[in-house]
């Protein structure tokens, strides 16, 4: 955090120039933040937006991240980024991938420099990256590349009442179960319940590790990866002073009284305990990367390309991933 001050410096990165990334920092402008914020984006692109959804936002081009100063609602500061090509809302463009790529790269070296204690990320379009021959999984596994990251970050997607970590996220249910190992298990325990602590200021929280298979494996009869990776990691963690119950069956690990009774839920695959957040919570969850050298936050939705340029874009999410990155810097 910067020399005399305590308000928290954060960068957004636009996101997908197509999508409604643009619209949700000028939505996000309009609100009264108890800190410092900057936009990484296009320039004229904000200045188009601003004009076409009648914002009214006043935009500051900043000459670096050293110029930010404190949020002034209905102020946007903005740190250039250019586009390969003119953007039209709605409409993907492959010549427009590595701008993306280029502003978390500035969000992330100034994060890592010093020069800002967060970043948030709008939403990106994973496949338009790809069709411009970019190999790019997603925000996460980015991320810990750009960071040096040697031990795998993990994605925690938290709402008021619920917070779900994902063991694995972007991969082919084909290829989940080889990576479902007692040293991943472990290691998802671990950093949950490091980040509990010391972020979220939970003292000794109850986590709870769901299975991999219907019922949890029914014994071995339906799997053997909870016998053979999950318990053992489960009982390694326990031994380290770590409280965690599972592997829990996920068709039942949500209940009302378990959700009532855990802090945090270990989920083997991103389509296991993501959908159950986003049904309860949608528009208020916040992802958050665990394990990297920066505080990093997102929304817990897409790029919405049908709405792109109409004004209907909710920044809630938005709102509640820029305060939750707020409070963790």
């Amino acid at each position: 955090m910067s020399k005399g001050t305590a308000a928290p410096r954060i960068l957004l990165s636009a996101g997908e120039p197509a999508g409604i990334g643009p619209e949700l920092a000028l939505k996000l402008a309009q609100q009264e933040l108890p800190f410092s914020l900057a936009c990484i984006a296009d320039f004229d692109l904000l200045t188009e937006q601003n004009t076409a959804l009648e914002t009214n936002i006043t935009l500051e081009a900043l000459p670096s991240t050293e110029a930010l100063h404190a949020h002034r609602c209905g102020y946007l500061q903005v740190i250039p980024c250019a586009l390969a090509e003119p953007c039209v809302p709605g409409m993907l463009n492959p010549s427009n991938a590595q701008y993306v790529l280029n502003c978390l790269d500035l969000a992330v070296d100034a994060c890592r420099s010093g020069l800002a204690d967060a970043m948030v990320t709008a939403p990106v379009q994973k496949s338009v990256i790809n069709d411009a021959g970019i190999n790019f999984t997603g925000h996460t596994e980015y991320l810990a590349a750009r960071t040096a990251t040697k031990t795998a970050p993990i994605m925690l997607l938290a709402s008021n009442d619920l917070r779900i970590a994902l063991v694995t996220t972007h991969l082919r249910i084909s290829d989940v179960a080889t990576h479902i190992t007692t040293s991943t298990v472990l290691h998802a325990i671990a950093v949950v319940n490091k980040a509990l602590e010391n972020d979220f200021g939970i003292h000794e929280p109850n986590i709870a590790v769901c299975g991999l298979n219907p019922h949890a494996g029914e014994n071995g009869h339906f799997g053997s990866e909870e016998g053979t990776s999950i318990e053992p990691a489960i009982k390694t963690a326990r031994s380290q002073g770590i409280k965690v119950d599972g592997p829990l069956p996920a068709d039942t690990a949500f209940t009302p009284p378990n959700r009532a009774h855990y802090d945090a839920y270990i989920s083997m695959f991103h389509d296991q305990g993501l959908p159950v957040i986003k049904a309860l919570d949608f528009g208020e969850i916040v992802n958050v990367t665990l394990g990297l050298p920066i505080i990093r936050t997102s929304v817990d939705h897409g790029t919405a390309l049908d709405i792109a340029g109409s004004g209907k874009a909710d920044v809630s999410s938005l709102l509640a991933a820029t305060e939750l990155a707020g409070r963790l810097a």
